[in-house]
């Protein structure tokens, strides 16, 4: 990877909030542990859960109104005292270390909030859209120097970044344990507005699933789901819980039903393995990597997922079986030591 011009990795943390000049003598001692001060927009509170477990100091905009430049810390996820609020205008004396860019205006916010450009590293959630697989990557237009970082091998291959140096670092999962019941037979399903979203979500398949089983679609913006689908609503419920209320619904679920057709891998079917639940999903995108054999059922035939849904709903026993593999399967990859260590390494190499 093309390394950025940047003095060695600062060598102590400072203490929180720890801004000033005080700060940059701790951390260039070579005092305490290698920590650097992280600056990154709260863009995606899942996968960001996961990220600031790490040993650094994350700083995130906030704004009055706490619009998409300035959310802040999360209201609804478990985040550590390590994630430190700081509006724009304070920006420049947080000693920022490097920064995270995940969406293309970000680069000129950092311009403009910090008055300088620290080592960068663009981080990309997402698979394309548009003109796939042509679709050009941001990243590949910004200042050379700037590493792409994608969180699954088929966005990597799918996206065009130019000359830019790529990298992928799988997702990580804050374990929320084996807490799979499966007391209710019905089919648990996780996707932010499903009305909006329509095919890419796979919301128009809903109906042929819920002939196997009742569905419990869980997400922003669900509410009347049922209706624009054409369902009763005793076939398909809408939920919309925040984080810890969400995990203990969808473990009281028999399966985790994934009928999404283009997107990046969901974190929401790697929480459900972890939760110890048997996995139904289309065959898209990175799931057959995600998804090993024994794990779930995983095919681009509704016919089969739908045999499969029904199988799970008879069968509680299978379930637990198939379930407890799906849980060893997501910590073995998905696992939070890995994906942090994985980014340590990358932090690492941008900053030295």
């Amino acid at each position: 990877m093309r390394r950025q011009p940047r003095p060695h990795l600062p060598g102590a943390r400072p203490p929180l909030p720890g801004v000033g000049d005080r700060a940059r003598r701790a951390r260039r001692s070579g005092e305490g542990d290698a920590g650097v001060r992280i600056l990154i927009w709260h863009v995606h509170g899942s996968w960001m859960t996961a990220f600031v477990q790490g040993p650094h100091t994350y700083v995130v905009p906030v704004t009055p109104d706490r619009g998409p430049d300035g959310l802040g810390r999360a209201r609804t996820f478990d985040w550590p005292d390590s994630v430190v609020e700081f509006p724009p205008e304070r920006l420049r004396e947080a000693d920022i270390d490097l920064v995270v860019l995940q969406r293309p205006h970000e680069y000129d916010l950092v311009r403009r909030w910090l008055g300088r450009t620290p080592p960068m590293v663009y981080l990309e959630h997402n698979a394309p859209d548009g003109d796939v697989p042509d679709t050009r990557h941001p990243v590949a237009d910004l200042p050379a120097g700037i590493p792409l970082v994608h969180v699954t091998h088929f966005n990597r291959l799918m996206w065009d970044a130019g000359s830019a140096d790529t990298a992928v670092i799988e997702h990580g999962i804050v374990d929320p344990g084996a807490r799979w019941t499966g007391e209710l037979p019905h089919a648990a399903v996780v996707v932010n507005e499903p009305i909006r979203r329509g095919r890419t979500t796979g919301s128009d398949l809903l109906p042929q699933f819920a002939r196997a089983a009742p569905l419990d679609v869980f997400g922003m913006r669900t509410e009347g789901l049922a209706e624009h689908v054409g369902l009763p609503p005793e076939r398909c419920r809408s939920h919309e819980l925040v984080q810890k209320d969400l995990h203990f619904e969808m473990a009281r679920r028999r399966l985790y039903l994934h009928p999404v057709r283009w997107t990046s891998l969901g974190l929401s079917l790697l929480e459900a393995m972890h939760l110890g639940m048997p996995v139904v999903a289309l065959a898209t995108t990175e799931v057959t990597e995600a998804v090993p054999p024994g794990a779930g059922v995983v095919s681009n035939r509704i016919d089969v997922l739908a045999d499969a849904v029904r199988d799970f709903v008879a069968d509680p026993l299978y379930a637990r079986t198939v379930g407890e593999a799906a849980r060893a399967a997501a910590l073995a990859r998905y696992g939070l030591t890995r994906f942090l260590d994985d980014w340590e390494r990358l932090l690492k190499e941008v900053t030295r």
